[in-house]
């Protein structure tokens, strides 16, 4: 991984004694998008650390009224953000992309045993 992660501050990543962690398989399989993409050159790291701590933020700023806290959904948030502003995926695409995930059934990427 080249992916320069912050250790500290409002993008570092979730860790235990040094290690990331992910709460659920999903959140590892965003972090993964995102590292796998800026190592193919789909954009600069700092641009996608720009949109995280925009949508972090936002998220500090919407106060009460706000969602719970999920680091992984504005990590995802501000991976769209990031793929839409440098034109790696229309809105659209994004869109139908996102809905076929979603109507996958649980489990599908993993082996069933026969």
């Amino acid at each position: 991984m080249t992916a320069p992660l912050a250790v500290e501050g409002p993008a570092a990543p979730p860790r235990s004694n040094g290690e990331l962690v992910f709460a659920a398989p999903w959140e590892s399989r965003a972090f993964g998008m995102a590292v796998t993409l800026y190592d193919s050159g789909a954009f600069q790291w700092p641009e996608f650390q720009a949109a995280l701590i925009a949508r972090i933020g936002a998220w500090e700023a919407a106060g009460p009224a706000r969602e719970p806290w999920s680091y992984y959904h504005h990590w995802l948030a501000a991976l769209e953000d990031v793929l839409t502003a440098t034109g790696t995926l229309t809105p659209d695409e994004l869109d139908t992309r996102a809905e076929t995930l979603t109507h996958r059934p649980a489990g599908h990427d993993h082996g069933h045993p026969h």
